[in-house]
C-alpha cells in the first residue's frame, strides 16, 4: 500500500503549518521531524522529499514569516503618512501585531538562533523588512544638517530594538501584564522620545500623531 506522503495534496505546506504550531506549543527546538510528520499526516521518511531536517524546516517556516512581516511593514509604513512619527509608530504597531498573530513564524524567525544569512532565501525574506525601517530612517534623516546627521541605519537599529524589546518583554512575556501600560503605548511613547530626542519631529507633530 502506498505511503501516505505521496498522495498528500501539498505536502512541503503541510509539514510547514505543522511544524508552526508545534513551534507554538514546544518552542522552536522542542519537537522532532517525527511529530512534525504525524502533524501533517504522513510518514517521516516523506519529510525528507522537501526537508533535508528540522533545521531546514524551521528555515522556511522563517522564510514564509519574513515574507508576511515585510508585507505588514510595508502596508503599515505607508498608511502611516504623512506624518513621519505616525509613520514609525504605525510600523511599530504592525511589529507587536505580527508577533500576536502569527506567534510560530516569529518564534522561528527570532527565537531559534538562525543567522539572518543561514541561506540565501533566508537573507533575502529578512532583509525586506528590514528595509523598510531603513527608508524610513533615510527620509528622516534629510531633515537634519548633513555635518550633523547620525548614520540613517543607526536609528532604525535603535527603533528595530525598541520594538523589539516591547514585543518581548510586554507583549509576549506574561510578568509584562503587570506594568500598568499596553504594550502599543509603551512602544509609541518610546519612540516619540526617541524621534524628538534626535531633533527628527516635532511638538507638533507628536500631537498630530495622537
Amino acid at each position: 500500500m502506498p505511503k501516505r506522503g505521496y498522495h498528500h495534496g501539498n505536502l512541503k505546506q503541510a509539514l510547514v503549518e505543522a511544524a508552526l504550531g508545534l513551534i507554538e506549543a514546544k518552542g522552536p527546538t522542542g519537537f522532532t521531524l517525527s511529530e512534525a510528520a504525524r502533524e501533517a499526516g504522513v510518514t517521516p521518511p516523506a519529510v525528507y522529499r522537501h526537508f533535508e531536517g528540522r533545521e531546514d524546516l524551521i528555515v522556511e517556516c522563517a522564510v514564509q514569516g519574513h515574507g508576511i512581516f515585510a508585507d505588514l511593514m510595508e502596508h503599515a509604513y505607508r498608511d502611516g503618512q504623512p506624518s513621519a512619527l505616525a509613520a514609525f509608530e504605525a510600523t511599530g504597531r504592525a511589529y507587536l501585531a505580527f508577533a500576536r498573530r502569527f506567534p510560530g513564524h516569529y518564534m522561528a524567525m527570532f527565537e531559534s538562533g538562525l543567522a539572518r544569512g543561514q541561506t540565501p532565501e533566508l537573507s533575502r525574506a529578512s532583509s525586506r523588512s528590514a528595509a523598510v525601517l531603513d527608508r524610513a530612517a533615510g527620509a528622516l534623516a534629510e531633515r537634519i544638517p548633513a555635518d550633523r546627521r547620525p548614520p540613517p541605519s543607526m536609528f532604525s537599529a535603535h527603533i528595530w530594538a525598541m520594538s523589539h524589546g516591547v514585543v518581548e518583554l510586554f507583549a509576549r512575556n506574561p510578568t509584562g501584564a503587570n506594568v500598568p501600560f499596553p504594550p502599543e503605548d509603551l512602544l509609541e511613547a518610546g519612540i516619540g522620545i526617541y524621534l524628538r530626542g534626535l531633533g527628527l519631529v516635532t511638538p507638533d507633530e507628536v500631537d498630530a500623531a495622537e
